[in-house]
C-alpha cells in the first residue's frame, strides 16, 4: 500500500479531519451514549446499541480464538444480513482487515479477490464458494464448516487491537470492465469520510436509514450510510431487496426517513409509487449516487416520493461530493454537488494534462484527507492511476460551475468519435429522456467502416416502445445536431448491469456490435 507523505498526514491531523480513532470506537461511542437505543433491525431481529456493541466485541474475541490476527485479511460475501454488521465491527476492533465483495460476485470474482487480497479466511451465506482454511457459513447449513454462530465467543472486557493509521477495510474499485481492483482505506481516512458524510447528510439520533443496497458498497456503507448512521446514534434497517415491494412496506413499518439508492432504482421507485400508493411520509431524504441521475428522473423525485433529493457523487477509491439541503432546486436537479472536504484538491485536465478553461470539461484528478495513494498490491496499476504528485485519475469527465459544483458529463471515453464529431453521450441520453415514451436510455458507440464509430440508443420504455423514426423526429424537434443523432436504437427489458449495479455500457457495445439493425 502507497500511504500519504508525512506531511500530508500531519496537515490531516492538525486540522482534524484524522482524529485517531478507530471505526469499532465509533460504535463504543454511540453505545455509551444511547446504550438502549435501537441500532439495527434485521426483518425481525432488532439490536440496541448496547447489544450489538457487546457482540462485535464477542466476534473480535472468536476471530483472535480462531488463530486470527491483526493485518489478516478475511473475504466477506453477505446480503443484507445482521451478520454483516456484527462481523465488520468485529474485524474493526480485532484488527482484522475485511475484504467486501458484494452479494452478485461468484467463483470467478472471489478466487480472484482473494488471491489478490491474500485472505486467510471467508464468510459467507453459500457453502462451497470458495475453499480457505477457515470458512463461516450464516445460515441454518453450513455443510462441512463452520456456522457463523462459532464467532460468537464470550469476553470479559473491551476489545479494539486496531491502529488508527491502519487499513481498516478494502473495498471494490468501480470500474465497468474488468476484475476489480481493491482499494485499502483506514481508520483514520473512513471515519473522517463517514463523518462528514453524516453531517452533511443532517444525519442524527432521529435517522432510521434503510440499506437498500448492498451494504459492501461504499454508498451505503460510509457515504455516510449504515456506519455514518450509527456514528450518528440513528437506526440501521437492512432491506433484503431494493425493489418497490419490499422496501416501500419496511419504510411504513419502521418509519425510514433516508435511504441511497442508485439511478436504475429511483426510476423503478418513481415508476412504482402509482400502483403501489405507499406510505412514504416519513421519508425526508433520498441520495442518488453511484451513476448521474439525469435531469429529468432528479426533477421527479421531491413531488413523488415527497421527500428532498440530495445528489452524491464520488468513488470508493475516495472523493465525494454532495448536493447541499439548502442548495436551490437547478443545483439539486442539475449537478452532483460540492466536494466534502475543503482539503480536497481537485483539478480538470484535458488530454495532455494541462488545466481545461474555467467552465470546460474535463478528467477529475483528485487528492485529499481520505482518497486513497494506491490501490493494494497493484504496483502497475498505480503507474497509470495516480501521477506522481499524488493525483487520482477519476477517468471521469466534469465540468465546474462558478458556485463549485461538478457536473458529470460521462466517462472520458464516453465521448463517441462520429467520422470527427464527438457524439456527447449524456447530453443526448438527457435529451432523449424528455421523450414520454423513454424511462431511461444508454447510449455506446459501434465499429464503422467509413465513421469510424457510430451510435446505438438502448432504450428502456414502460409502454410502448418507440421507433428510432419517433426519437429522431423528437430530437429534430428540440433543435439537436445531425451528427447526434442515434444510428441505431434498440428496445430492451432491462440494461446490463456490473456487480456494483451500474449499466454495463461494455456489455452494451458488445451488442451494438452485433450487427442488429434495432428499430
Amino acid at each position: 500500500m502507497t500511504g500519504w507523505p508525512p506531511e500530508f498526514a500531519r496537515r490531516y491531523r492538525e486540522r482534524g479531519y484524522w482524529q485517531g480513532r478507530t471505526l469499532g470506537s465509533l460504535l463504543r461511542e454511540s453505545a455509551r451514549r444511547t446504550p438502549s437505543a435501537t441500532a439495527l433491525v434485521d426483518r425481525d431481529r432488532r439490536w440496541s446499541y448496547r447489544e450489538l456493541d457487546r457482540d462485535a466485541d464477542r466476534i473480535a474475541a472468536g476471530l483472535r480464538a480462531c488463530g486470527l490476527r491483526p493485518g489478516d485479511r478475511i473475504l466477506v460475501h453477505l446480503p443484507n444480513v445482521a451478520e454483516f454488521v456484527l462481523l465488520l465491527f468485529g474485524c474493526f476492533r480485532a484488527g482484522i482487515v475485511p475484504v467486501l465483495a458484494l452479494p452478485a460476485h461468484r467463483e470467478s470474482e472471489l478466487t480472484h479477490l482473494a488471491a489478490a487480497s491474500g485472505s486467510v479466511a471467508f464468510v459467507t451465506d453459500r457453502a462451497g464458494l470458495l475453499d480457505l482454511p477457515l470458512v463461516f457459513v450464516v445460515g441454518d447449513d453450513p455443510g462441512p464448516h463452520r456456522g457463523f454462530a462459532d464467532l460468537l465467543s464470550e469476553v470479559d472486557d473491551e476489545v479494539d487491537e486496531a491502529d488508527p493509521s491502519d487499513v481498516a477495510v478494502l473495498l471494490l474499485s468501480g470500474g465497468t470492465t474488468g476484475l476489480p481492483k481493491l482499494i485499502p482505506r483506514t481508520h483514520d481516512d473512513y471515519s473522517y469520510n463517514l463523518r462528514a458524510s453524516a453531517e452533511v447528510a443532517g444525519l442524527d439520533a432521529t435517522t432510521v436509514y434503510l440499506v437498500a443496497l448492498p451494504a459492501a458498497h461504499n454508498f451505503p456503507l460510509a457515504c455516510p450510510g449504515l456506519l455514518g448512521t450509527l456514528w450518528a446514534g440513528g437506526t440501521v434497517v437492512l432491506a433484503t431487496s431494493a425493489d418497490p415491494e419490499t422496501a416501500f412496506p419496511l419504510i411504513a413499518q419502521e418509519r425510514v426517513t433516508t435511504v441511497a439508492l442508485v439511478p436504475p432504482l429511483v426510476l423503478v421507485w418513481l415508476d412504482a409509487v402509482p400502483s403501489l400508493a405507499p406510505d412514504l411520509s416519513s421519508l425526508r431524504l433520498v441520495q442518488a449516487g453511484g451513476a448521474r441521475l439525469k435531469q429529468e428522473a432528479a426533477r421527479r423525485v421531491r413531488p413523488e416520493l415527497g421527500a428532498a433529493l440530495q445528489q452524491v457523487y464520488g468513488m470508493a477509491e475516495g472523493l465525494l461530493n454532495f448536493t447541499r439541503l439548502d442548495d436551490p432546486d437547478d443545483l439539486v436537479t442539475g449537478t452532483q454537488g460540492i466536494p466534502l472536504s475543503e482539503d480536497d484538491e481537485v483539478l480538470l485536465v484535458g488530454p495532455d494534462g494541462s488545466p481545461v478553461p474555467a467552465g470546460a470539461p474535463g478528467e477529475l484528478l483528485v487528492r485529499g484527507p481520505y482518497t486513497l495513494r494506491g490501490y493494494f498490491g497493484a504496483p502497475d496499476e498505480n503507474r497509470r492511476a495516480f501521477t506522481p504528485e499524488g493525483f487520482y485519475r477519476s477517468g471521469d469527465l466534469v465540468r465546474r460551475l462558478p458556485t463549485g459544483h461538478l457536473v458529470v458529463e460521462g466517462r472520458c471515453k464516453d465521448v463517441i468519435n462520429r467520422g470527427g464529431d464527438k457524439v456527447p453521450v449524456e447530453e443526448v441520453e438527457n435529451l432523449l429522456l424528455t421523450h414520454p415514451d423513454v424511462r431511461d436510455v444508454a447510449i455506446v458507440g459501434y465499429p464503422d467502416q467509413l465513421l469510424g464509430e457510430r451510435t446505438c440508443a438502448f432504450v428502456l420504455a414502460p409502454g410502448e416502445p418507440p421507433g428510432r423514426a419517433d426519437l429522431v423526429a423528437h430530437l429534430r424537434r428540440i433543435g439537436v445536431a445531425a451528427f447526434k443523432l442515434p444510428d441505431r436504437v434498440r428496445v430492451l427489458g432491462d440494461f446490463p448491469r456490473t456487480g456494483l449495479g451500474k449499466v454495463d455500457k461494455a456489455a452494451l457495445a458488445m451488442l451494438a456490435a452485433g450487427g442488429n439493425s434495432g428499430v
